[in-house]
């Protein structure tokens, strides 16, 4: 049997505002990238998640960033590569006390916004995260883009490596996201969603942006939180994941 793991973004407030349904989301996806303060969360948003992470059994990944709150850590940064990866550790650390504070642990890390998509070309950047990681737990897992020199670089680095799709991001025909500047990157209609993750968990094949049919192999599902009636959309595509025969289960 065909089996997927489904990551959602969590944590994503801070102080008395909320982004994401933290808890309703959690009872539908089996991973979750957590906030780590850099682009969103604070001290109490983490602990709180993680405590609710724990309780359902969802793995805690620490969703890491560049250190840009107003930006949502949307915005290209130039970081020093010493700078990063102690801020990458930084990150992982902070989180991993709430996480055990739950008696869980952190269970993998994933870059986000612009950290993510720079760290698929930029060798640099990518090998600064990589040093990050190994200086907090070199046995964590990195999910990211197939193909992206993150994971080429954390595979050669003897960290274990996840590939991961995005149902609701669109796609170049080289493989990589389309930027969010461009109409039509994020995939907002329900229905084509649940499509495409079905498509992504039995294939691994997904339509580009110009339409042209891709190939996208990966073992994690990744479904934003913070796209409106994001609960529902989850809930939607797990049960016709299951309902064809996938079984939803996280990696880690």
């Amino acid at each position: 049997m065909t089996s997927i793991d489904l990551n959602a973004d969590l944590g994503e407030g801070f102080g008395r505002w909320r982004l994401t349904d933290d808890e309703r989301l959690l009872s539908v996806v089996t991973s979750a990238n957590v906030a780590c303060g850099f682009h969103a969360g604070d001290a109490v948003t983490m602990r709180r998640v993680c405590e609710l992470a724990a309780e359902r059994g969802v793995r805690i990944g620490a969703q890491v960033s560049y250190r840009d709150l107003a930006g949502f850590g949307r915005r290209a940064m130039d970081v020093p590569p010493a700078e990063l990866a102690a801020e990458v550790a930084y990150q992982i650390g902070a989180l991993e006390v709430f996480a055990r504070a739950a008696g869980a642990r952190v269970a993998y890390v994933k870059p986000h916004g612009a950290l993510y998509n720079r760290v698929v070309r930029d060798e640099e950047q990518a090998a600064a995260v990589v040093d990050g990681v190994l200086l907090a737990d070199a046995t964590l897992p990195v999910l990211g883009l197939p193909g992206s020199r993150l994971l080429e670089l954390a595979g050669k680095a003897g960290l274990p490596v996840v590939t991961e799709a995005f149902a609701d991001r669109a796609y170049t025909d080289a493989g990589t996201l389309v930027r969010r500047t461009v109409e039509g990157a994020v995939v907002t209609d329900p229905d084509t969603v649940v499509e495409r993750s079905l498509s992504l968990a039995g294939s691994g094949e997904v339509v580009s942006h110009s339409g042209t049919r891709i190939e996208v192999r990966a073992r994690s599902l990744c479904l934003h939180g913070d796209t409106p009636g994001a609960v529902e959309l989850a809930r939607r595509v797990r049960e016709r994941l299951e309902a064809s025969g996938v079984r939803v289960e996280a990696f880690a």
